[in-house]
């Protein structure tokens, strides 16, 4: 990109002529059309502030209202305050649909510019700091504002919004809602909604300690009737703090049910109680409305006849995951219901163990399921674009065109799948034989010969070779344009889960998943459109051949989740999946847990030949790290912005990464920013999973530890430069809750100081550094100080500073939990 400048593109700055471009394949040369679609694909702080200035051509079609309609900061980790402030400046005028989610680094100041685009109809403000005032001022100036998301903290008042704000609020139709506290947030107001996304993320302890209540202030529950109400969703994060608030928001729209309600979705991770209120709204509902996408807590569906009595006009989307449906309620509610499902796109039979199985009350995993109902469900949807139907046995019976895969395949037009592993296998295992490991079934033994296990060459299918017999194969053969495949064990549960508790004794994989291997993986090599994959727990996976075929040919890979693949208690497919990871150059996320893991020089040196690797996550119970493979990783990929790794390394070894990434990466002006450690207090006792707080998205690991251990010493910085969490590194000396957010800001000390979420600008090179005032010192009588370990790293935009890794008393979990995601917004 060329340097960018503080003024405009004029005379003086373009070349002296337009002389026509001698070379016809000259970027130049093309029509403005191409160029257009050219540049939707620069970020918008870039094109309007460096590629506006090259050129009189480029200058006037950076302008463009198709460019300049829509601008997008979300994820644009170099749009610093500055930037974002001159981009307003610009173009704030032009803008009518900005999104600036996640920018969790800009200050309060800086989002208050978002007011100079007065023509905005969308904004999306969610993750960025916002008292109830500066959302006053910035609505206010926002006459067509029309579609609204933004993040209610504790603090919020309603009463502080003016009146021109509670007018412009009184015309949206779209309001996305984040609650981090009890509250109504501006829904009061919003009396044209048609369109209400709630996310409840509130947590069950305020910083103190005491226990929140979900009751909500007298003066917020006078919420007015919602006539033009169309589309409610509501996901809630665990706790029982939110299901008492959203049984309040339910309790307001079951005394009067709005009439064009079409779509009503609740997402609850494990139960939900049904109340006198939700059961009224459910029953009005059934009689008043005709719904289009429907997803209910399944503790609200099991034993009811809630379905057949539901009225349907075109369903487009439907979710019973994890209720007790068996295939005969499937057919008689859903099926054979009389509604035309031909319009159905989505269906969520997660966790439904029964759904394609007869009325059995003793019906067990290992039984067959009938393939006449997933026929019927296949007939009726014939438009299925999403399905999923894992966490649960589904085995097929022996049999011509009754294998569950040959009936999916039915289905061409899926481009998303989720099955269970058991039920791709081919055909159930023989019960005249005895079962034969894996190991020994794939590499021969000697007397006392060492076997070298090595990557055998898997022959891609093509045209003129010999086609697969699989029925596996054959399913994606007929659903090319597969977009997402999951492949996840019946029994798999994930040791670090996302809004679920973590399940320590895991069961053994089905039996059936012991014939799907390396030439199942290899199958799905032949989806040329796959964009995201998730294998787990397939236990026969031994050399991770299939895994090379899926980087060969899987060219449009961005997201891949990898568990529990193999033996659990050895990595053989590390070879393959080293040579897998040399051909992925569209990676971007990146998942592995597997215990054991030994994250080597190998593996770090086939990650870095990932150019567009942005996010990784490494969980490996008893696994190893070696920190200088870390550190030449860091050093080649500076897209990365998120790195997770849970490992079993000890401490010190911990504490030895951390410097040496403050001198690698840092160097003499981290280490004069950093204050000296101050000694931190000792847990009393460590504690069990069971007494760690679930929270949305906070992941918990507390292995076995002594019961009382000395606290780690606490490192304070004042950092000029912006900062971004990179790190969640950890030894099992002591117990931890892990917080992997992530933290681009200026961070002054713990105690009764608060976090602040507002960076300081970035000083010009030229001018001189002064440094940075020093934090005040911690607050040792109060209770709620938490000690962190912090570290600097290296990106693309300078220096960056992590704060991932806590280590505190038990007690002040909560605290500092609700420090995190009230003050910072960045919890995920």
């Amino acid at each position: 990109m060329a340097s960018s400048g503080e003024d405009t593109c004029d005379d003086s700055d373009a070349p002296p002529a337009a002389a026509p471009v001698a070379d016809s394949t000259h970027l130049l040369g093309f029509s403005d059309e191409i160029l257009l679609h050219i540049l939707s694909h620069v970020p918008s702080t870039d094109l309007v502030l460096n590629v506006r200035r090259t050129c009189r051509k480029l200058a006037a079609l950076c302008l463009d209202k198709s460019l300049t309609h829509t601008v997008l900061l979300q994820k644009d980790y170099e749009a610093s305050e500055d930037k974002v402030k001159r981009l307003v400046k610009e173009i704030g005028r032009d803008v009518q649909q900005l999104s600036m989610a996640g920018c969790y680094w800009l200050s309060g100041a800086t989002v208050e510019h978002v007011a100079r685009c007065r023509g905005l109809v969308r904004v999306n403000l969610s993750g960025c700091p916002l008292t109830s005032l500066r959302l006053s001022k910035v609505l206010s100036a926002l006459p067509h504002l029309r579609s609204l998301a933004i993040d209610v903290s504790p603090g919020f008042d309603a009463s502080q919004l003016s009146g021109e704000c509670k007018a412009t609020l009184s015309r949206v139709r779209e309001l996305k809602q984040t609650l981090y506290t009890p509250s109504y947030g501006v829904v009061p107001c919003c009396t044209s909604l048609e369109k209400l996304l709630l996310y409840f993320e509130i947590l069950d302890r305020t910083r103190e300690g005491a226990v929140l209540s979900g009751q909500l202030m007298v003066g917020q529950s006078n919420v007015p009737h919602y006539q033009h109400l169309r589309v409610f969703y509501a996901r809630l994060a665990p706790g029982y703090i939110n299901q008492e608030v959203v049984r309040l928001y339910l309790a307001v729209l079951s005394d009067r049910t709005p009439e064009n309600l079409h779509a009503f979705l609740i997402s609850v991770p494990g139960s939900f109680a049904e109340s006198g209120a939700t059961r009224n709204l459910l029953e009005s509902m059934a009689r008043n409305v005709a719904l289009d996408a429907l997803q209910l807590p399944k503790s609200w569906l099991n034993g009811s006849a809630l379905l057949q009595h539901m009225k349907f006009s075109s369903p487009f989307y439907f979710s019973f995951s994890r209720c007790a449906l068996s295939g005969g309620h499937l057919l008689q509610r859903v099926i054979d219901g009389g509604r035309d499902l031909r319009s159905l796109a989505g269906l969520n039979l997660s966790g439904c163990a029964h759904c394609l199985a007869p009325d059995c009350l003793l019906r067990k995993a290992e039984d067959d399921i009938d393939p006449a109902i997933l026929e019927a469900l296949v007939v009726a949807c014939p438009n299925l674009r999403h399905l999923n139907l894992s966490a649960a046995h589904h085995h097929s019976p022996e049999g011509p065109g009754q294998h569950l895969c040959q009936l999916l395949a039915r289905l061409p037009r899926l481009r998303s799948l989720s099955l269970p592993v058991c039920a791709v296998a081919d055909s159930p295992p023989r019960a005249d034989r005895a079962p034969v490991p894996p190991a020994m079934r794939a590499v021969p033994r000697g007397f006392g010969k060492k076997v070298r296990i090595g990557v055998p060459s898997v022959p891609f299918p093509g045209p003129a070779g010999p086609q697969p017999s699989s029925v596996f194969w054959s399913l994606l053969k007929n659903v090319p344009f597969l977009d997402r495949l999951e492949l996840i064990g019946s029994n798999f549960s994930s040791a670090m889960p996302r809004n679920e508790p973590a399940i320590r004794n895991s069961l053994p994989p089905c039996s059936r998943a012991q014939s799907v291997g390396d030439a199942e993986v290899a199958a799905i090599g032949q989806l040329a459109f796959l964009r995201h994959l998730t294998l787990a727990q397939l236990p026969s996976i031994l050399t991770g051949s299939g895994l090379v075929s899926i980087g060969l040919q899987c060219q449009q890979l961005q997201s891949l989740s990898l568990a529990h693949l193999g033996l659990m208690g050895k990595v053989v497919y590390m070879s393959g999946l080293s040579d897998m990871l040399k051909h992925c150059k569209r990676l971007k996320d990146l998942r592995l847990e597997q215990p054991y893991f030994s994250a080597n020089a190998q593996f770090f040196q086939a990650l870095s030949q990932c150019s567009a690797l942005q996010r990784l996550c490494l969980v490996s119970r008893s696994g190893t790290l070696q920190p200088e493979a870390v550190l030449a990783f860091m050093a080649r990929c500076l897209r990365v912005v998120v790195c997770h790794l849970f490992t079993g390394e000890s401490l010190s070894t911990c504490r030895s990464l951390q410097q040496a990434l403050l001198r690698s990466f840092s160097g003499q002006e981290a280490s004069q920013h950093c204050c000296q450690p101050e000694a931190s207090p000792s847990p009393s006792r460590s504690p069990s999973s069971s007494e760690v707080p679930a929270g949305p998205s906070v992941e918990t690991e507390v292995p076995g530890a002594p019961s009382r251990t000395r606290g780690p010493q606490a490192q304070s910085c004042l950092l000029r430069t912006p900062l971004s969490v990179r790190w969640a590194v950890a030894g099992p000396e002591v117990p931890r809750l892990w917080l992997p957010c992530r933290v681009l800001c200026r961070w002054r000390a713990w105690g009764s100081a608060s976090l602040t979420a507002a960076p300081s600008r970035q000083p010009q090179a030229d001018a001189p550094q002064a440094a940075p005032p020093r934090p005040p010192a911690p607050d040792r009588s109060a209770a709620t100080s938490p000690w962190l370990f912090a570290m600097a790293s290296k990106s693309s935009m300078g220096l960056s500073f992590d704060v991932s890794t806590c280590l505190c008393p038990r007690t002040q979990w909560p605290s500092l939990e609700f420090i995190l995601r009230k003050e910072l917004n960045c919890v995920k």
